[in-house]
């Protein structure tokens, strides 16, 4: 199976549009069918990319892969989101939410449904080594934003090989992504530059069962399973499985408070795009072990992870295994 990538050079001429061999194969009824060639089929969020012969290039061994993934109603049960490293949580036009899962250390099969990107995307990603982006499409006028950010964007059009239609699901909710047709394989936990620790627990904390963030449109809960030691999510009052029947869990969960406000962007009704600063510092609250503790975070600049200390200053340590980060606004 060959690897696919995106070189960077090449993704600089890349705008709106279908070109006419795209119209063919979808004519053809090809698994590109309705791959946000149009707005309407992604929030009305412009068109992916023109694909080119030479777009396609190796991935470096240390690309994490990060995936856009639906997140409302229509779009659960999510696909390979419990083989996720790190699962960021972000607030989305109309209050809505939107997850971007990052993959290190082991790929699934399977993952999606995949969805836009958005403009926080992009500084959030900074922090990685050339990631590799996997989205459905994004706003015309954020396109060439991306072409200019040290990351490999992998749409449908990049990459057709590597995603599918679904037949459970109706569009735009049922596009999928095979991880190995993007990168032959998990570059491993070094390539997750995020500046999380992990190790024991700190001392003090209070006792939590359950903690639950609101957005205008949207909720996650997490609940602490002493059998399991993980916070077992739930979105939106109902408990997040797997298509494949498993519970989603996190032995982390991080509650990042930050400035939520708006960007240069709006979706085809009109509303505003959030955007989401995640480079600054602010207050932040840790779930581990059971318990909550009340937590500093601070990211200098773009291309740096982000610390988390205790409240007296001390680095604060993540339990190994998934991590949720879910930013609330402040």
């Amino acid at each position: 199976m060959a690897t696919v990538g995106i070189g960077l050079s090449a993704r600089r001429r890349r705008r709106g549009g279908v070109t006419g061999a795209l119209l063919a194969a979808l004519t053809a009824g090809t698994l590109l069918a309705g791959c946000t060639a149009n707005g309407s089929n992604d929030d009305g969020r412009g068109t992916s990319p023109k694909p080119r012969d030479d777009q396609v290039t190796t991935s470096p061994a240390g690309s994490v892969l990060a995936v856009k993934i639906d997140n409302v109603r229509a779009a659960r049960p999510p696909t390979g989101l419990d083989a996720a490293d790190i699962v960021y949580a972000e607030q989305v036009e109309g209050g809505l939410s939107r997850l971007m899962a990052v993959y290190a250390t082991k790929f699934p099969d399977t993952v999606g449904p995949v969805r836009s990107a958005r403009e926080s995307d992009l500084e959030l990603l900074r922090q990685f080594d050339e990631p590799t982006l996997a989205f459905s499409g994004a706003h015309s006028k954020l396109l060439p934003l991306i072409d200019e950010e040290p990351l490999r964007a992998a749409t449908p059009s990049d990459a057709p090989d590597a995603y599918f239609r679904s037949t459970d699901k109706s569009a735009p909710h049922n596009l999928f992504l095979r991880p190995e047709r993007l990168i032959d394989s998990p570059p491993g936990a070094d390539a997750l530059t995020t500046g999380f620790r992990y190790g024991p627990a700190p001392t003090g904390g209070t006792r939590e069962n359950s903690r639950t963030i609101r957005y205008p449109a949207a909720r996650f809960t997490f609940t602490w399973s002493q059998s399991e030691q993980r916070w077992q999510v739930s979105m939106d009052g109902t408990p997040t499985v797997t298509t494949d029947g498993t519970r989603v869990a996190a032995s982390t969960v991080v509650v990042q408070y930050v400035t939520v406000r708006e960007s240069r962007f709006r979706d085809f009704l009109g509303n505003n795009t959030p955007y989401t600063e995640t480079v600054g510092s602010g207050r932040a609250e840790i779930l581990r072990g059971g318990r909550a503790f009340d937590a500093d975070w601070e990211r200098k600049t773009a291309t740096d992870g982000t610390d988390f200390t205790t409240r007296n200053g001390e680095p604060l340590n993540f339990a190994k295994g998934q991590v949720w980060v879910v930013y609330a606004k402040k």
